[in-house]
């Protein structure tokens, strides 16, 4: 692993695809390229109804914009198959579970940025502590079948992806100002230009608040973006970007006794503090050529730090070096909160680098078109740990108790072609091969100085199948299977002592039928149900899912079954009204539960927990939402979100434990009100209500107590373009 450790020394960044669009000049045979600093994952919203293997979502920019959201969680809602838990109600970090897969730090979903991972180390720690905002988003789309299978490295629950504003063709500047409740402040400007064949787009983005429920915060996002045009027939793209976070995130939340007594908002531990401080920049060459090859190289990369402070308490009144600060009911068995003058300070840090080469071709085939894609990744990524423990519960420094780094480089290849066998009928194979080594280097452990190595390595092919049958203009069929697949992460599948567990992938064989019926220019229907058969899922313990931090196992077989129903509808459309009215609809069944022998417990104890539901999923979702406009300017956006009751332990504990950690999570329903004004073509004015109702609810017991979601919130704010 050595030989790959000078990697890090290179300038590191991320690099967007580049969607190639091949256009024959009318007074010329002269080939043009038109690029974008993005990368669609789906190309279009025509290649969903009449090509994409699998259930796809697109969120356009004027749905982002008019439902003014404070984070992603309220448009993560409103799309099929997925559960968002909030963690803290400012959306700062995202939890998101597809069909029944666990949603802690979205570890089972591949999130992208403008086509490629942003997680902190996308092979052995995939974990979302940072999140892209979906403030600086042109459009997000999800994409759940057997496609997916060309991104990787994961390929279980679906693959999301961020876009990002891309320079205009013409000078713009865009200004964004929101104030609210809890001295809530987002602002955000952004200016673009192009001039011949250079455009160049910069903004920056500020968000902060006093209080959201408990959470206070201060974000800076910045992001430049520049394309040059060497020729007719290739590009440079470029993108940097820093992202710099301060906010009091903390695991510590609320006994049961405090949450049935209505005291929801308690700051328990108001001196933790997290520290996250993200670094990118980007290079990416693109060229056509010829009229049915293109050709892209791009080099990507990212830089992460995430220092976390959290002070150390205690449950029972035995707990030493108190601070006198005590929460909840002292009369109860772990029904109380004993603060403690210490803290340790997590500080971590990732570095990631990879290069991307990806060729695209049309040819024929005994008569047959093909869409070919083949493409092929280097990543190498590095973690650093450590664990300082202070003697106050302030202290930045102390005692260096753990210290080690990880290291991984992975080599993955995919081809995919996409083959029209005849007018109605596209059939699309796919196969990726994925390898990965790993090695931990224990520096320190439990205050003690050590020399721990230990590696490992896995390999897997992952293949894909999906078939698209056009029945008629309006109605699609399709079908897809693949392989699911998630490297084990790499702290978990080597102990403290060194020792290699020969921890599995996580793998699976998952499923999908559908149809997709445009019924007519104003209904849009899809239809799907899908199945997820782990031979093996890994079940999290981590800290952040409440477990204890360590000993990842095999968790066995899991099943999940489900059914996504999706309802778009344009009323004035089909009524001929002049004013802008549409409704939609999505909603989901899904039941996911343990497939085989699993034991909890020990001796006596042991309870088997084959037929029990996993934790935190929910089988019902269900949002819609309401959009209405008038000619002359006013609008209105309503949305409305539910969410099915979860148990949130492998038992299925129904009666919440004492400390709140365990324990049925009844349903709620989350209702959104955004009123806008059109002032004119560039600028609009709008107000803003989440949780319209004031719903009390449960939103996480993870990991270490209840977390409320955020009590009714109020924005206004203005956007101009000019």
């Amino acid at each position: 692993m050595k030989v790959y450790k000078n990697y890090f020394m290179i300038l590191i960044g991320i690099i967007s695809f580049t969607t190639i669009i091949n256009a024959q000049d009318n007074d010329s045979d002269t080939l043009k390229t038109y690029e974008t600093a993005n990368v669609s994952i789906i190309s279009d919203r025509s290649a969903i109804m009449s090509s994409i293997p699998g259930s796809a979502i697109i969120i356009n920019q004027e749905q982002l914009r008019s439902m003014k959201g404070i984070s992603g969680n309220q448009i993560m809602r409103s799309m099929t198959g997925i559960n968002v838990v909030d963690e803290e109600g400012a959306g700062l970090r995202m939890n998101m579970g597809i069909r029944g897969l666990d949603p802690d730090r979205s570890r089972a979903l591949l999130v992208l940025e403008d086509g490629l991972p942003v997680a902190l180390a996308p092979y052995g720690e995939p974990e979302m502590y940072y999140t892209p905002s979906i403030d600086r988003m042109n459009s997000i789309e999800v994409l759940k079948g057997s496609g997916s299978i060309i991104y990787g490295p994961q390929t279980i629950g679906g693959v999301l992806n961020y876009i990002t504003n891309d320079p205009p063709a013409l000078s713009e500047t865009d200004f964004h100002l929101t104030g609210g409740s809890g001295g809530f402040l987002n602002t955000k400007i952004g200016y673009g230009t192009s001039q011949g064949a250079t455009g160049f787009l910069a903004e920056i983005h500020h968000k902060s608040a006093d209080k959201i429920g408990l959470t206070n915060y201060s974000i800076y996002d910045v992001m430049a973006k520049g394309k040059f045009t060497i020729s007719d027939k290739s590009a440079v793209n470029v993108k940097m970007g820093v992202y710099d976070e301060v906010s009091n995130s903390t695991y510590v939340g609320i006994t049961q006794n405090m949450f049935d007594d209505g005291d929801y908002f308690s700051e328990i531990a108001p001196n933790d503090q997290l520290k996250v401080r993200r670094y990118s920049a980007s290079m990416n060459y693109q060229s056509v050529i010829s009229n049915s090859i293109v050709f892209n190289t791009s080099v990507f990369g990212y830089s992460t730090s995430r220092n976390w402070r959290r002070q150390d308490f205690g449950r029972e009144s035995t707990v030493t070096n108190k601070t006198g600060q005590i929460f909840g009911d002292t009369n109860v068995s772990g029904g109380a909160i004993y603060m403690r003058n210490s803290n340790a300070n997590r500080d971590r840090s990732f570095d990631v680098f990879g290069v991307q080469p990806q060729l695209i071709t049309d040819l024929s085939i005994a008569g047959i078109e093909n869409n070919l894609n083949i493409g092929a990744r280097m990543l190498v990524e590095k973690a650093y740990e450590q664990r300082i423990n202070g003697s106050n519960y302030l202290a930045e420094s102390g005692n260096l108790v753990e210290d080690e780094i990880r290291t991984g480089f992975a080599v993955s290849g995919f081809i995919q072609d996409r083959i029209h066998i005849s007018d109605k009928l596209i059939v699309t194979p796919g196969l990726r091969f994925e390898h990965f080594d790993y090695e931990r280097d224990i520096r320190r452990i439990a205050s003690k100085d050590t020399a721990i190595k230990a590696n490992q390595g896995i390999n897997e092919f992952i293949p894909g199948l999906g078939v698209n049958l056009n029945l008629t203009d309006k109605y699609t069929l399709f079908a897809g299977t693949h392989r699911g697949f998630a490297p084990p992460r790499t702290k978990d599948a080597i102990t403290n002592a060194g020792t290699a567990l020969d921890l599995s992938a996580e793998l699976s064989w998952n499923y999908e039928l559908g149809i997709r019926a445009s019924v007519s220019n104003s209904l849009y229907i899809e239809v799907t149900t899908y199945m997820m058969d782990f031979s093996n899922q890994v079940i999290p313990v981590s800290e952040s899912s409440g477990g204890l931090g360590a000993g990842f196992v095999n968790g066995g077989r899991t099943m999940h079954k489900g059914l996504e129903l999706s309802i778009m509808t344009d009323i004035g459309r089909a009524l001929d009204l002049r004013n802008t009215f549409t409704w939609s609809i999505n909603g989901t069944y899904s039941d996911a539960k343990y497939n085989s022998d699993r034991f909890i417990g020990s001796g006596d104890n042991k309870i088997n927990v084959i037929g029990n539901k996993l934790p935190y999923a929910p089988e019902y979702t269900l949002s819609s939402m309401l959009q209405y406009k008038l000619p002359v300017g006013i609008g209105m956006n309503f949305t409305a979100s539910y969410v099915g009751e979860q148990f949130t332990d492998e038992l299925n504990s129904v009666n919440p434990s004492n400390d709140g950690t365990v324990g049925l999570m009844d349903s709620y329903m989350l209702l959104d009100l955004t009123l806008l004004y059109e002032i004119n073509q560039k600028s609009d004015f709008f107000v803003s209500v989440k949780n319209l109702s004031d719903e009390r609810y449960i939103a996480s017991r993870r990991p270490q107590g209840i977390k409320v979601g955020i009590p009714r919130f109020i924005t206004a704010g203005i956007d101009y373009h000019f």
